[in-house]
């Protein structure tokens, strides 16, 4: 999908031209994927919410709760094993998912700019997902715009949060690991701008314009963005279960060759 991409979430109601506010919702259902977000002129926020139910329980370890959107999603027909991000051996479809391609960038450049409030059992991402629809074809590895946890995050009198940026291959033979956490002087609950710029050669990770990362031979077939904050309930201290974490998001901009 070539040409611009400029999102600032604006509108009163989400785009869904261009998102799904599901996460993942084949191996579950859109009734118990359904995001927690606010739109309010100024951006988006998505929130998990103290009674937000748990993502895939019984199937997914560690539990955890997530509130995200992606810019893609399919599914092959109930009880196959044809869906995106795998995560497990023997899963199957339980609700099939039409065919959605809001924007899939094979090579070109994504930005977000956004803040984000994280306790220690949560964390917010922003990743490039292979799209996947092709089962001959093991296309499901991911550019790691930005991966944050808030048990990485610094002190408030002197922040700075470990950001995870790179290549995550998962069964794509073709891609090599090459995925790491520097730890950055950055308060992560002002606005920053995460960045990826890439091609057949390389990809080149940004936070605010300064370069973090260089990962050689990503991958180069379309992707989804997948847009997430996460709660992690067995990471609770036991005096944190009213907290709510949040991803704010400004903008996400960028285009593809």
């Amino acid at each position: 999908m070539p040409g611009h991409f400029e999102e600032r979430f604006r509108g009163p109601v989400l785009d869904r031209s261009r998102w799904l506010p599901h996460y993942l919702p084949a191996w579950s259902s859109r009734a118990d994927t359904a995001a927690g977000f606010v739109l309010d002129g100024a951006g988006l926020t998505l929130r998990v919410p103290v009674d937000h139910p748990l993502w895939c329980p019984g199937l997914h370890e560690p539990p955890l709760r997530v509130s995200g959107i992606q810019s893609g999603s399919w599914s092959g027909p109930v009880g196959s094993a044809l869906g995106q991000q795998r995560f497990r051996a023997g899963l199957t479809v339980r609700e099939e998912q039409p065919r959605f391609e809001g924007w899939l960038p094979a090579t070109g450049r994504v930005a977000i700019r956004a803040r984000m409030s994280l306790s220690a059992r949560s964390m917010a991402a922003l990743w490039l997902s292979g799209f996947e629809d092709d089962p001959d074809q093991l296309r499901c590895g991911e550019l790691c715009v930005f991966e944050v946890f808030g048990r990485a995050l610094g002190p408030a009198d002197d922040p700075s949060a470990e950001v995870g940026v790179g290549i995550k291959p998962f069964r794509d033979p073709a891609l090599r690991d090459d995925f790491a956490a520097p730890r950055l002087a950055i308060d992560v609950t002002t606005p920053h701008t995460y960045a990826v710029e890439w091609d057949a050669d390389e990809a080149v990770f940004t936070v605010d314009d300064e370069v973090v990362r260089r990962c050689a031979r990503p991958p180069t077939y379309p992707m989804q963005l997948m847009l997430a904050v996460f709660d992690f309930p067995e990471w609770s201290t036991g005096e944190d279960d009213h907290l709510v974490p949040e991803l704010t998001v400004a903008e996400i901009s960028g285009w593809s060759a």
